[in-house]
């Protein structure tokens, strides 16, 4: 009971997994959303929460933007994306008044807000909570790493693309993990190639390996590639299922295959 009343509203999350990068731009929140769906479709109940927030871009890609949050007995109810309400996302996007609203918060008001949604919203029961955040290693991300802290179990999926300069900066993200105490799960190489939406064939336009290279450097997992996929963007533009609509893509397969080696590996890495 006395550990129940101390997690709080995250009483009910068996899992919490949070996506980071040391580098912007890397599809973090890409991989964050399609993950959260590939784990829904495995039949899991799911919830995103997005603290990314000078860009909030987890409501754009599952078509939920200018949805209401509403307040409950225990807080903050997230917006439900599906009918089945098996996939939940809170993020500071459904708290602006217009969609081009800059978030322009000194870092106190911001860990503030990271605090209030860890603390404040009601998850109810889920098996993943996946933490969508922002680049880099600054204050915000000590904020949610020690917000969460009481709730173990607690890992980092590490996202990065395959060239060089963004695996230098993706380095630095582990040593984060190491000084903060958060486990890796794994890494994960983004934009790995280009898949041809005509003939299937994959060109590396940013290199390859990269991220492999550093899962084997650091001693820590390599989860998988995924490729660059026009079907893919289109789906994140459109708040479509991606999971659900292209099961035929290469991004498909690297987007489940990464779930499922998540669920497979989920009892001794979050134990």
């Amino acid at each position: 009971m006395e550990a129940s009343a101390e997690l709080g509203n995250l009483a009910g999350v068996r899992h919490i997994i949070l996506v980071l990068s040391g580098k912007g731009g890397v599809g973090k929140s890409t991989i964050a959303t399609e993950l959260a769906l590939a784990l829904r479709h495995r039949g899991k109940k799911v919830g995103i929460l997005d603290v990314d927030l000078c860009g909030p871009s987890i409501p754009r890609m599952l078509q939920a933007q200018g949805r209401a949050v509403h307040q409950c007995d225990g807080g903050w109810v997230p917006v439900f994306v599906d009918r089945e309400q098996s996939l939940s996302l809170m993020s500071v996007g459904f708290l602006l008044e217009k969609p081009d609203e800059a978030v322009v918060w000194r870092g106190p008001k911001k860990n503030a807000l990271i605090k209030q949604f860890v603390s404040d919203v009601a998850w109810g029961e889920l098996d993943y909570l996946v933490v969508d955040t922002p680049p880099g290693t600054s204050d915000e991300h000590m904020a949610a790493v020690e917000a969460l802290r009481p709730c173990r179990p607690l890992g980092a999926l590490v996202v990065t693309t395959p060239q060089a300069v963004s695996v230098g900066d993706v380095r630095r993200e582990l040593t984060f993990c190491r000084k903060t105490g958060l486990q890796v799960l794994g890494i994960v190489e983004n934009m790995s190639g280009f898949a041809c939406p005509h003939c299937a064939e994959c060109t590396n336009i940013f290199s390859k390996g990269g991220g492999e290279e550093l899962a084997q450097f650091a001693g820590v997992p390599f989860l998988g590639a995924v490729p660059l996929d026009p079907e893919l963007t289109k789906s994140l533009e459109e708040g479509r299922d991606f999971i659900q609509a292209f099961p035929k893509s290469p991004a498909f397969s690297a987007l489940t295959s990464i779930a499922q080696n998540i669920l497979d590996r989920t009892p001794t890495l979050l134990s």
